[in-house]
């Protein structure tokens, strides 16, 4: 083999090698690319999951402050409620004690003309004179009872109603009709629709 021919064979091989090289040097680029785009993409994620913290932080403080308020706004309501039951049971039994006082002060105007009555026994005088007193007595105590509100049950002649009236007693009387209340046994009272005490009957069958 002459020199021409050793030198082109000599060139052929650094060529190859020079090929390679530079193979292996763009591997290597690419693998640092890559490992810098890899390094890149974690910082990028690491930033996002920050932010995402940040908002989640900024949230939480949010809602806490909220709850704050409403367990503030809470507990104050509860408290105003509280106070407000106290104050209605307050008045309440301010207004059960004067409403008593007076029904108590108009019936202690009956007990002292009753107390009259009872001392005019003692006395020399007939028997209309007493009468009238306790009449007197008895109109004075019912025009209380209406003053507050209070009626008589009516009952006589009327059919029986168990809401009104407690019979006690039956009888078979063809002259009456059937459940007629034909006799008062004690008297009873209402007010207002509310049975203060049920009329005591006797009932016809």
């Amino acid at each position: 083999m002459n020199s021409t021919g050793k030198h082109v064979k000599y060139f052929k091989v650094v060529k190859l090698l020079m090929k390679e090289e530079k193979k292996e040097l763009n591997n290597d680029n690419t693998n640092d690319g890559n490992k810098e785009n890899l390094e890149q993409e974690d910082q990028n994620e690491k930033q996002r999951e920050e932010q995402e913290v940040e908002v989640l932080k900024k949230q939480l403080s949010e809602m806490t402050q909220k709850s704050e308020e409403y367990l503030d706004i809470l507990q104050r309501t509860v408290a105003e409620f509280d106070n407000y039951k106290k104050r209605t049971q307050r008045e309440k039994e301010s207004i059960r004690k004067e409403t008593v006082c007076d029904v108590v002060a108009d019936f202690i105007k009956v007990a002292d003309n009753l107390e009259r009555a009872l001392e005019s026994t003692e006395k020399d005088c007939d028997y209309k004179t007493v009468r009238e007193g306790i009449e007197l007595v008895y109109k004075q105590f019912n025009e209380i009872l209406n003053n507050l509100g209070v009626e008589e049950i009516k009952c006589i002649g009327e059919k029986f109603d168990p809401n009104l009236h407690n019979a006690v007693m039956h009888v078979n009387d063809k002259n009456y009709n059937e459940s007629e209340v034909i006799e008062e046994l004690q008297r009873g009272y209402i007010m207002e629709n509310r049975v203060i005490r049920h009329s005591v009957v006797k009932v016809a069958n």
